[in-house]
C-alpha cells in the first residue's frame, strides 16, 4: 500500500460524509484531499483514542515535528508517517501553508485542555482551527480564483462544525465534554447536568434551537460570500454544505432529540444530494 492508498483507506473508515463529496474530483485533487482530511483524521484520533492527557499532547508534539519536517530540504530529515509523506507529494502541486496544519493541532490541542467553553468567541476559535481552517487548505485543493472564497471557506468550515456539535451533545456528554457555551446554558436555564444525565426539557430544545439557528446563519453567510466565479470548483464543498444541511434539517425536525440518539443521514440519500448538487453548480 503507497502513501496515498493509505490516506484513501483512512478516509473511507471514518465514514465521513466528506467522502461523498470527493468521488467526482479529478484523480490529482482527489489524492491530495484525502491526503489532508486523512491528516486530520490522524491528529483528531490522538485526543479521541487516548487516555492519557501526557502521552496525547507528545503525540500532537510528533505531529508538530511531522509538518515541520515537510519542508526539510534533501539530505535532512524528513516525515516518516505515510499521511506526511503523501501531503509532501501534494504541497508540489498545491499552496497548502504550513501554519494551517499548525493551527488544525492546536484545535485538536484545545480538546485537551477544555471540557467546556465559557461564550461563543471562545468556541468559535475552536471551531476556527479544526475546520475553518481545513476549509481554506480544502477551497486551495478545490481551485479558486477569487481571494473572497476564502471568507466562504471558514464559514462554511464553521458551520459543519456547529453542526456536528449540534450532532453530538450526547456522545460528547457521555465522554464528559459540553461545547455549547457556558453563557448560552446560563442564558437558557439550561444546567450542565441536564447535558449530561440527559434530560430533556422545554429549556433545553430552546437553547438547541437557538444553535441550530446558528448554524443555518453560518450556511447562510458562506453561501453568500462564494463568488459565482467559483462556484464550479468549489463543488464538493457545496457537496458537503448540502449534506450537513440535510442533516441539521432532520435533527430540527426531531425538535433536536440529541441527548440519547445520533441522527445521521442514509448513504444512498447523501449519494443523491452529492449528485444533485454537483449537476447543480
Amino acid at each position: 500500500m503507497n502513501n496515498h492508498d493509505y490516506c484513501q483507506q483512512k478516509v473511507a473508515e471514518s465514514g465521513t460524509s466528506f467522502y461523498y463529496a470527493f468521488l467526482f474530483l479529478p484523480p490529482e485533487k482527489r489524492q491530495a484531499i484525502h491526503a489532508l482530511y486523512a491528516f486530520c483524521r490522524e491528529v483528531d484520533d490522538v485526543v479521541d483514542e487516548c487516555d492519557d492527557p501526557a502521552i496525547a499532547v507528545a503525540k500532537l508534539s510528533w505531529w508538530r515535528q511531522e509538518v515541520a519536517l515537510l519542508e526539510s530540504p534533501a539530505g535532512q530529515p524528513q516525515p516518516t508517517h505515510p499521511v506526511t509523506l503523501a501531503l509532501r507529494d501534494v504541497r508540489q502541486h498545491f499552496d497548502l501553508p504550513l501554519e494551517y496544519f499548525n493551527e488544525i493541532i492546536d484545535g485538536m490541542a484545545m480538546d485537551l485542555e477544555y471540557s467546556r467553553y465559557p461564550d461563543f468567541k471562545s468556541l468559535s476559535l475552536y471551531c476556527y482551527r479544526v475546520a475553518g481552517v481545513v476549509g481554506l487548505l480544502s477551497a486551495e485543493i478545490f481551485g479558486m480564483t477569487d481571494r473572497k472564497t476564502q471568507r466562504y471557506a471558514t464559514e462554511l468550515g464553521t458551520a459543519l462544525q456547529l453542526t456536528n456539535i449540534i450532532r453530538d451533545v450526547g456522545e460528547d456528554a457521555r465522554r464528559g465534554r459540553i461545547y455549547l457555551p457556558i453563557d448560552e446554558l446560563q442564558r437558557f436555564n439550561v444546567p450542565a447536568a441536564d447535558i449530561l444525565n440527559a434530560r430533556e426539557t422545554p429549556e433545553f430544545l430552546a437553547l438547541m434551537q437557538f444553535q441550530g439557528d446558528r448554524a443555518q446563519s453560518y450556511y447562510d453567510k458562506a453561501m453568500d460570500s462564494l463568488p459565482a466565479a467559483d462556484r464550479s470548483t468549489q463543488r464538493p464543498g457545496l457537496i458537503m454544505a448540502a449534506v450537513y444541511r440535510t442533516l441539521l434539517d432532520e435533527i430540527a425536525k426531531d425538535d433536536y432529540q440529541v441527548l440519547k440518539q445520533k441522527t445521521a443521514l442514509p448513504p444512498l440519500r447523501k449519494l443523491w444530494l452529492a449528485l444533485k448538487t454537483w449537476f447543480k453548480y
